[in-house]
């Protein structure tokens, strides 16, 4: 459930921003009469993400036996490398987005092309409704799917508050260090899933196996009970893991963080 929370939270949530952006600047320069071509591209952006979403869940998975495993893995894998880049894209755009989203709108207003506005409000959230359906899919096979639609629906209402009481000006909230303790969870997360991508590689034995169990910490935190289920939900927790598993997990924070490192150099 909190995993599922935290990912539509920030999916939500940076998907409202950019929205609020383009409204803000098209009522600054009274302009609000193109309001109705962004309102337009987000009720089309969420209706092909609910659509999308349909279909994934319909018409994706159901194989049996090492087809699954393989399925459950690319998913994981897909969603790793999608959670990753908008983590990293996010740290290297947050200075700035809000200046590229204007001058965006701005050319969109001075050259009379309002139907832009659309496609630009449409494909940032159909762009962050595809990421979501992915991530939520993902959650549901690493940690069975419970609490996950409660989750989701939860962080989606929590992030449409938290945006309302911003652009109104209601409340001032830290997005700068929301957006870094949030990357922080996501980039745990991501390592858990690209760590259980490789245990359903290696159960439909397309990756070896080495050594099958390094630690057996399950008498102690059981993966399948209570909080260690949370930990496994949320970071991806793992009693028993292979030796490749953990080298994985341990290897893709080292890249992340080198990669973390070298964005805020370049600032």
């Amino acid at each position: 459930m909190i995993a599922a929370l935290l990912i539509t939270l920030r999916e939500t949530l940076e998907a409202s921003l950019v929205v609020g952006i383009i409204l803000a600047y098209l009522n600054k320069t009274k302009n609000k009469k193109h309001g109705r071509f962004v309102w337009f591209g987000v009720l089309m952006g969420v209706l092909v993400s609910v659509v999308l979403a349909y279909v994934f869940e319909r018409y994706l998975g159901g194989f049996e036996g090492a087809k699954e495993q393989i399925y459950e893995g690319i998913t994981m894998l897909v969603a790793t490398v999608l959670l990753t880049w908008m983590i990293l894209w996010m740290l290297r755009q947050r200075q700035h987005l809000k200046g590229n989203i204007e001058g965006k709108v701005s050319a969109h207003i001075e050259g009379d092309h309002p139907w832009g506005l659309f496609f630009l409000t449409f494909v940032s959230v159909v762009r962050e409704g595809i990421e979501t359906v992915i991530f939520l899919k993902a959650v549901t096979l690493q940690s069975g799917g419970e609490g996950t639609f409660s989750g989701a629906l939860l962080g989606i209402l929590l992030a449409i508050l938290i945006s309302f009481l911003l652009f109104k000006g209601v409340a001032r909230f830290p997005l700068r260090k929301f957006f870094t303790f949030t990357s922080v969870l996501l980039i745990l997360f991501a390592a858990g899933l690209f760590a259980h991508a490789v245990h359903e590689f290696q159960e439909a034995y397309v990756l070896p196996i080495f050594i099958e169990h390094i630690w057996d910490l399950n008498s102690i935190l059981d993966e399948n009970a209570s909080f260690g289920a949370l930990l496994k939900g949320l970071f991806g927790y793992n009693g028993n893991p292979s030796l490749l598993e953990v080298l994985s997990y341990l290897a893709y924070l080292v890249v992340i963080s080198v990669s973390w490192r070298l964005i805020d150099q370049k600032k």
